[in-house]
């Protein structure tokens, strides 16, 4: 199979993956009523089969990424994919609603599996600098599905009832599934070179290291090892010169070997060079992490089950707490829940600092470019459907439409979402991240300000227009954070930048919706009438008066997004593992000598 065909089996995967994912989310919304109807179920039981799923996913995606950093996304995958099948056919098969629920959660964490695995096989397959029309290929079929789901939901409901929607994942995830566990596809995207391996200086007869070498000086390696090694960054300063040492043989310089090493930490390979405390371990001391460890204890170290514990902890409390705050409001319980959230993520932090090998690595956290479009996607995301949910009362209860009329309304939203991926493709290449992403930024933004203008008296065209802007802008944005995160992250922690955008955009959500709500809950008063007990329902004339000012808060948090999107780079580049194009890490490596102009050449290439 040529290389060309294998990048398209693995686009069809990704993209039947995402399409999944969003279609369960839209046509369960649909069949919900008549899922609560059916299974006698309450309002609050019924919040939990959607509840319970997002809580599964948001706690588990991060972890879910580095599993497939080490063990492979198109196994992570495969197994996501047709877990994620199965359940949906025994919740179609379910017989009550707490069976309903639990399979729900149990859903969710093959959708963990599964999302960043999407990401993580495109990452692998495509060279960064191709990355950009696969993702808005994909981003135009999440489009697409968002606006089929309702449609499609409501047509399945009514001839085959709510059971109906979940058998409709059922074929398309077994097909690909299979397909995925059976077709290995390689690793077609340029990694970098390995590093070298260096060599330790033996101690002299009274135990000592010479002090004019370095305890990590590089030596010709005997006859059986590696040509040549390198000396890590911290040689240097244990010698008496202060001037970095050239690798003999051909090796690399200490800074172009600690920049190598530390984009392929945690790719399952093992590590060329060793700490301190390893080389001090070698010669009889006491280091419990310079020890040489089994393939499987290595694997085990590099997941950090402690980080991921912390970093569900904190997801958990803090998605329970924003989905309890618009219903019962600030209570002992859901104080608690954020305070849990809050030390949860501290002793997570904490935990990354210090540990060998941290769940979110320093090179990804700590890289502005990735953080900044983190911090666009989570804003947009959360701007958009917190609008969405503010609008979707106003057309239901004040402008009194009916189901089909309010999606009728908000169809541009997703027409505009299709159409805007390709052409933000297009654009990025031309005008770079930054620009684009800021534009998009600013057409949520004046979006959402002609959402906040509306009244009774406002026309399909008004609507619309609002609509428009919405889906141009927050389909660029997706497309192109997106492309920046995956196009500037190592190739070994592409799982783990798959997590994080996915949580990005499964938090952001929550935090929208539960900002809207007691923003309206705070300035309107709440009726029951013949609502469903346990939703926020108000008065046409209360909920006008609140509109405004909330869609002015959601307008502001999309401008907050907007000042991330300046931190992004200006132009687009062809990052590897290394942040410098494989044919500038591949000079630097065999000369040296050139690794100053190597690096002035991939800074004036980067455009950051």
């Amino acid at each position: 199979m040529t290389a060309r065909r294998l990048q398209r089996l693995v686009l069809t995967g990704s993209i039947t993956g995402a399409v999944i994912v969003a279609l369960d989310g839209t046509v369960l919304t649909v069949a919900q009523p008549a899922l609560q109807r059916d299974l006698h179920a309450s309002f609050a039981q019924v919040q939990w089969t959607s509840t319970g799923y997002l809580i599964a996913v948001a706690s588990l995606l991060v972890f879910a990424g580095r599993l497939g950093d080490r063990y492979g996304h198109q196994q992570l995958f495969a197994l996501g994919i047709l877990g994620f099948g199965a359940t949906s056919a025994a919740i179609g098969l379910a017989p009550g609603v707490g069976w309903v629920i639990g399979l729900r959660v149990a859903q969710g964490i093959f959708g963990a599996l599964l999302q960043p695995a999407t990401l993580g096989m495109l990452r692998a397959t495509y060279p960064p600098d191709q990355l950009g029309i696969p993702l808005a290929l994909r981003t135009s079929a999440i489009g697409l599905a968002a606006a089929a789901g309702p449609v499609l939901g409501g047509a399945l409901v009514a001839h085959w009832g709510w059971r109906g929607v979940f058998f409709l994942n059922v074929v398309p995830a077994c097909l690909i599934g299979g397909l995925a566990w059976v077709v290995r596809v390689p690793s077609l995207a340029p990694a970098p070179p390995p590093p070298p391996t260096p060599t330790l200086t033996p101690p002299s007869a009274s135990g000592h290291v010479p002090a004019s070498a370095s305890a990590f000086e590089p030596r010709e390696a005997s006859p059986g090892g590696p040509a040549g090694g390198a000396a890590p960054a911290g040689a240097a300063a244990t010698g008496s010169d202060s001037e970095p040492r050239t690798a003999p043989s051909g090796g690399a310089t200490p800074a172009a070997t600690t920049a190598v090493a530390s984009t392929t930490a945690g790719a399952g390979t093992t590590a060329g060079a060793r700490t301190t405390a390893g080389a001090v371990a070698a010669h009889g001391a006491t280091a419990d992490h310079g020890a040489t460890a089994t393939p499987g204890a290595r694997a085990a170290a590099g997941l950090d089950l402690p980080g991921a514990c912390l970093l569900a902890l904190a997801l958990v409390s803090l998605v329970h707490t924003l989905v309890a705050l618009p219903e019962t409001g600030w209570t002992v319980v859901t104080a608690l829940g954020g305070a849990v959230a809050v030390f949860a993520c501290g002793a997570f932090i904490r935990h990354e600092r210090r540990t060998a090998s941290p769940l979110v690595p320093l090179s990804v956290v700590g890289s502005t470019a990735i953080a900044s479009a983190l911090a666009v996607l989570l804003s947009a995301a959360a701007a958009l459907f917190g609008t969405l949910f503010v609008s979707t009362y106003f057309l239901q209860d004040v402008l009194a439409l009916d189901p089909m009329e309010c999606g009728l309304r908000v169809l541009p939203l997703a027409v505009l979402m299709v159409l805007s991926a390709p052409a933000s493709a297009v654009l990025q290449r031309r005008y770079g991240p930054r620009r684009t992403t800021l534009a998009a930024m600013i057409l949520l933004t004046l979006g959402i300000l002609v959402l906040s203008q509306l009244d009774r008296t406002s026309t399909a065209p008004a609507i619309g227009a609002g609509f428009l802007l919405l889906g141009a802008g927050f389909g660029t944005v997706m497309v192109t954070a997106t492309a920046v995160i995956v196009r500037h992250v190592p190739t070994a922690h592409a799982g783990v930048a798959g997590g994080l955008q996915q949580t990005a955009m499964n938090i952001g959500p929550t935090l929208g919706v539960a900002t809207a709500t007691m923003l309206v809950t705070l300035t309107t008063p709440t009726t029951t009438g013949d609502h469903s007990p346990g939703g926020p329902h108000w008065t046409a004339e209360a909920f006008l008066s609140a509109m405004g000012p909330t869609l002015l808060t959601l307008a502001a948090v999309a401008a907050t997004g907007a000042l991330a999107a300046a931190k992004l780079p200006r132009g687009t580049t062809v990052n590897g593992d290394s942040r410098q194009p494989p044919a500038v890490v591949a000079r630097r490596d065999r000369d040296p000598s050139k690794a100053s102009k190597a690096s002035e050449a991939s800074a004036t290439t980067s455009g950051d």
